[in-house]
């Protein structure tokens, strides 16, 4: 990589003549700058790009024919890289609003050959005509670049209103540098430019194709066909166009695009537009250049400019007269790897289509499956990017679960071009109108695509669930965020977080949910309609809501939608509702991480106007409002001696928790023995969910949680099973506080209500699997199932485990079922001896795909022979490391049950060899993982002892701080653990 901002300050012709005279004094100044900064202009050799300013053949605009000047021609020199600006506009995250971009002739040629892919330090040369309407009078300009080398910088104008062909003059260029903190060129003009007047401004540029980030043009390198290859990707989004070109790399900076690639005539070139037509261009060294142009794109932000450069083969289909085509390895293509992608794609477009009753304005979409994509997918309008893991479907995958996958990850980017492209956002701190809107939408694609399939159970597993768990009211980060509270690029990058996309995803829900459905989509298409090809800011989709809700007389709002939703948007966590039934009265408060008394009071002032969806008995009832603090609603409260019940957020439509007092509690623990079918599945789950959340958190004792359990037995949906296997035994709970007086309690808790869901689920393993592939989220479900009957010891599930693994062992071509395969790997190796575990190294060793490597090495740390562990740490760090070379294999044999007793002795017996491998910094990991067995201050001076004999000081003392925290924190589960045994012994 070229070093940082090493283009820089303009010197203008008038000046150099002035220092014509002095030349042996410039030559020896230019000597000492060179000793002081070692960053001597770089000045492209002519054949890789000429200096002509006409725009390149074959575009559809013309530039205006400009008047030659005598006074000025750039002279390009470098920027220190220790010299700072003094304070202006420049120290500023946004871009002054004194240019608007109307259009961009953009030429890029990276040097990118069959027969050189490989080599570093690959580089690309451009040009660039901007053409920009000036608000402000003004006579210095400021546009983004990084990473950039410039060799020439021109302004032209102003232009001619009427005609592209006028004649105009040059606007003097006197300097031109860098502000480095903010990513922006300066050009210092000697006139102002005057305000309503159109101006050109021009670039020719170098810059550097990345290998190691997907950052602006990046290089990937791949096999197909037995062949080395080479392929180069752009990404801009966030903030990476200027990476590529000089550019006004703000989301609400629109303008259209005339792209020319050149490229080797062997390559295919896509960009955003169809192509327009293609030339040739020959360099000075003879070499032929195809010169490949493209369609005028709409008003689109720079984020979304795309480009790739490729020899891949592709399959398309047509869908409304809209051509798709899913570009991919060739080998890959003629396999059909790509054919679920391609055949799905099109429906999707027609799905949203008719949605929002707006067609999609490109004649084509091109997707292209990267080998290596650091961001999954990318939404770029008419060329979209995507890693290959998360579109092409290899014959090793499991169908099922791959399909689903796939759908999700193209309906979100193909949301995206309503959400995004068409209608974009004005600023960054508001990307969840992109990404969160774009992920509620995918759920809803996934259900039209899978009717069958609950979309609520469907959010809860993909969305509600994860967000749920992470989100809290001190340290989480609020979906939108005032512009103001920017001050570094970096902090754009952070947006693209969990809480965008699924809280946001649940934000969008939980408006559909208190609007209705029908009406939350009529003002989004309102809102499409009106903000098409421009942006549009939070306050924007809430007016457009709001005059939905105006128009109609049905919904009553308690405050206005703008009210209701920045209550949730503008700030972190969410709350919990606690609801006494003697006394009908809900309350709000926020949730936090292991709450302590009056922490409400001390730390947290604000309130949530939160929309209570619900239902009593069985029967859903009117929508209510908690404006406040806390409300009496009259319905809701129950007597002791009768049967009835009432849960709160219906559907679990609302973003937030629910406490009950005991008796709420004991209602639904009656109801859920007496008919555990009269309260909805996703209402099992959601107890199941809450329950222990709020008790692990201190809202709730746990003995409350753990009732809700005794019904199990009743329960024939995999998924509540699911939900109540993971709080019940999980690492953190089981393995990390190794209390022995626990398992058996739990064991014989469990195995007395397992035994009915088991057998069914059982016999669908051993006669077919595939008959639950129209059930996803069962399968999704099954491995905690079958995992957790197995380390409960029943006797079945262990036999089952033996059998699939012999039969796989005969005959390794019939895999096992790759929804259990993990569990089946690990239980085989601990039931089994040296014979299965060799095998199981052999086939790793040979495999032929790299996603078999997680399972079949889970597999193998399963072994509880110390010896065979001790054998394979040696062998992956010493004999054959070739073989395990993204695998950290200390940590991962430490995870293991014996494992993490053996780790300790072999690190100080090989501390060496293990340093060599992996690092001294690879210490870090291991301590978390050795520390789950901490709890006393003898076992922290224990395990410091050992660390001592490898780490410095300074890592010392970080190491202690950690495993103090970890004592700490396995304390309280050990308490908690406590209570939990107690609760057993009285229920079992």
């Amino acid at each position: 990589m070229s070093t940082p901002f090493s283009s820089g300050i303009y010197v203008s012709r008038r000046l150099a003549l002035l220092l014509a005279g002095l030349t042996a004094v410039l030559l020896l100044v230019l000597v000492v700058l060179a000793a002081l900064y070692g960053n001597c202009a770089r000045v492209q050799p002519s054949e890789q790009h000429c200096l002509d300013l006409s725009p390149p053949s074959g575009q559809d605009r013309t530039p205006p024919t400009r008047t030659p000047e005598t006074a000025r021609e750039p002279k390009v020199a470098t920027t220190p890289q220790d010299w700072r600006p003094p304070s202006g506009p420049w120290d500023h995250l946004r871009l002054p609003p004194w240019l608007v971009p109307l259009h961009y002739d953009l030429e890029l040629w990276p040097r990118l050959r069959p027969e050189d892919g490989c080599t570093p330090n690959l580089t690309f040369t451009g040009r660039v005509n901007i053409t920009a309407r000036c608000t402000v009078a003004t006579s210095r300009l400021l546009l983004h670049s990084f990473l950039l080398n410039f060799q020439q910088v021109e302004v032209w104008g102003p232009l001619a209103l009427d005609t592209r062909n006028a004649t105009v003059g040059k606007v003097l260029v006197d300097n031109a540098w860098f502000a480095r903190d903010m990513q922006y060129v300066v050009l210092e003009l000697a006139q102002a430019l005057g305000p309503g007047s159109t101006y050109e401004l021009h670039f020719d540029f170098s810059g550097q194709v990345l290998q190691e980030f997907s950052e602006g043009l990046f290089l990937n390198l791949y096999t197909d066909q037995d062949e080395l290859r080479a392929l180069i990707a752009s990404q801009m989004e966030p903030t990476f166009a200027r990476n590529v070109f000089p550019c006004f790399d703000e989301p609400a900076l629109k303008a259209t695009f005339n792209i020319t690639i050149i490229h080797h005539p062997e390559y295919v070139a896509l960009s955003n537009m169809p192509q327009l037509g293609q030339s040739e261009r020959i360099d000075v060294n003879g070499s032929q250049w195809t010169v490949t142009t493209f369609h005028t794109t709409p008003r689109m932000p720079t984020y979304l400019v795309a480009l790739t450069i490729c020899d891949f083969d592709h399959v398309s289909r047509t869908e409304r007269g809209q051509e798709i085509r899913i570009w991919a390895r060739k080998a890959d293509i003629a396999s059909g790897k790509a054919n679920f992608a391609v055949n799905i794609t099109g429906p999707i477009f027609s799905f949203l289509e008719d949605l929002f009753d707006i067609d999609y304005p490109l004649p084509k979409t091109d997707i292209v499956a990267l080998p290596s994509f650091d961001n999954r997918a990318m939404e770029n309008w008419g060329l979209l990017l995507f890693d290959e893991a998360y579109l092409l479907l290899e014959p090793d995958d499991d169908p099922i679960a791959k399909k689903a996958t796939i759908l999700a990850i193209i309906s979100h980017e193909v949301g995206h071009q309503w959400f995004g492209n068409l209608v974009t956002m004005s600023w960054w701190n508001h990307i969840w109108l992109n990404e969160g809107l774009a992920s509620y939408f995918e759920l809803g694609i996934i259900n039209y695509f899978y009717p069958k399939l609950a979309r609520d159970v469907i959010f809860f597993f993909r969305t509600l669930h994860g967000v749920l768990g992470e989100d809290h009211a001190l340290e989480s980060r609020a979906v939108s965020t005032e512009v103001e509270n920017f001050t570094e690029t970096r902090e754009i990058n952070e947006l693209f977080n969990l809480y965008t996309y699924s809280k946001g995803a649940c934000m969008a829900r939980m408006l559909a949910g208190f609007l209705t459905q029908s009406l939350f989509i009529d003002a989004l298409k309102s809102y499409l309609e009106t903000f098409s090809y421009s942006n549009a800011d939070q306050d924007d989709l809430w007016s457009h809501f709001q005059m939905a809700i105006d128009e109609q007389a049905v919904i009553h709002l308690p405050a206005t939608v703008k009210s209701i939703m920045d209550s949730w948007t503008y700030q972190g966590g969410f709350p919990v509702l606690t609801l006494n039934v003697t006394t009908g009265v809900v309350k709000q408060e926020p949730f936090y991480l292991e709450k302590v008394e009056n922490q409400t009071l001390v730390s947290h002032n604000h309130s949530w106007i939160i929309p209570i969806f619900w239902m009593k008995n069985g029967t859903t009832q009117p929508l209510v409002w908690l404006d406040k603090s806390s409300m009496v609603f009259p319905g809701m409260k129950l007597s002791d001696s009768g049967s009835d019940w009432v849960i709160l957020n219906f559907n679990m439509t609302g973003y937030y928790r629910v406490n009950y007092d005991e008796l709420g509690w004991k209602k639904l623990k009656q109801q859920l023995e007496r008919d555990p079918k009269a309260i909805p599945v996703i209402h099992r789950l959601q107890l199941m969910s809450d329950a222990f959340a709020l008790s692990k958190n201190n809202y709730l004792e746990i003995e409350t949680a753990l009732d809700l359990t005794k019904y199990l037995a009743e329960e024939d949906e995999v998924l509540v099973w699911f939900e109540a296997l993971v709080n019940l035994i999980n690492r953190k709970v089981i393995y990390d506080v190794n209390n022995y007086a626990f398992y058996p309690l739990l064991k014989k808790y469990l195995l007395k209500r397992l035994n009915s869901i088991w057998n069914t689920y059982s016999a669908i393993i051993r006669e077919n699997v595939a008959a639950l592939q129209d059930n996803y989220l069962a399968l999704l479900s099954l491995e905690k199932l079958y995992e957790s009957a197995c380390w409960l010891g029943l006797e079945d599930c262990l036999q089952l485990s033996r059998e699939l693994f012999r039969k796989w062992m005969a005959h390794p071509e019939n895999r096992i079922p790759l929804q259990i395969e993990r569990v089946v790997l690990c239980n085989a190796i601990a039931l089994g001896s040296y014979e299965e575990w060799d095998f199981l190294l052999n086939f790793y060793i040979n495999k032929t795909q790299e996603h078999e490597d997680i399972y079949l090495l889970h597999g193998m740390i399963c072994s509880k022979d110390p010896w065979i562990l001790n054998r394979l740490m040696e062998y992956a760090i010493t004999v054959s490391p070739s073989h395990f070379n993204e695998t950290n294999i200390i940590e991962t044999v430490a995870e293991s049950e014996v494992g993490r007793y053996v780790v300790k002795d072999f690190v100080i017996n090989n501390w060496a060899a293990v340093s060599e491998r992996y690092g001294p910094e690879s210490l870090d990991g291991l301590v978390g993982v050795l520390g789950r067995t901490v709890s006393t201050d003898l076992q922290v001076m224990e395990l410091q002892q050992f660390l001592s004999n490898v780490l410095e000081e300074h890592q010392r003392v970080a190491a202690h701080a950690k495993l103090q925290a970890i004592k700490t924190e396995n304390l309280k589960n050990k308490k908690r653990i406590a209570r939990m045994v107690e609760w057993l012994r009285k229920n079992t």
